[in-house]
């Protein structure tokens, strides 16, 4: 089993790092809910590259970006859907095939695995 310490700091609950702590507040950084999202796009990121590099699709990743809406309807306002857009450039040839490959994703991240079937996770490319 894996173990992640955070700490207490002045400015709020920290993740310590080597070159400085991560303060998880959004005023002062990402919120918790936040780098969550940023987990979720991130594990996708790495998914989608290692299915292209799997199914020999040469590739430049450019960036991802990622959206989110909470519930309103319960106190706690959890995520409700996540949306990832993967802006990444391919030959012509290969777009619609990188497409179909898209629906891969949530089968192998294991951070989205582990999200409540409640969240919607929309994904989509932008080819450059």
């Amino acid at each position: 089993m894996r173990e992640i310490k955070l700490v207490q700091g002045k400015e709020g609950i920290e993740l310590p790092y080597e070159t400085g702590n991560w303060v998880l507040l959004k005023e002062q950084g990402y919120s918790p809910v936040e780098m969550l999202v940023a987990s979720v796009a991130a594990c996708g990121a790495y998914v989608l590259q290692s299915i292209l590099t799997k199914s020999h699709i040469a590739f430049e990743f450019s960036e991802v970006t990622a959206s989110y809406t909470r519930s309103s309807e319960q106190k706690s306002q959890p995520l409700s859907s996540i949306e990832i857009v993967f802006e990444l450039s391919v030959a012509k040839e290969h777009e619609q095939r990188v497409e179909r490959l898209l629906a891969l994703v949530n089968e192998y991240c294991p951070v989205i695995q582990s999200l409540s079937s409640d969240i919607v996770i929309k994904k989509q490319i932008r080819f450059k």
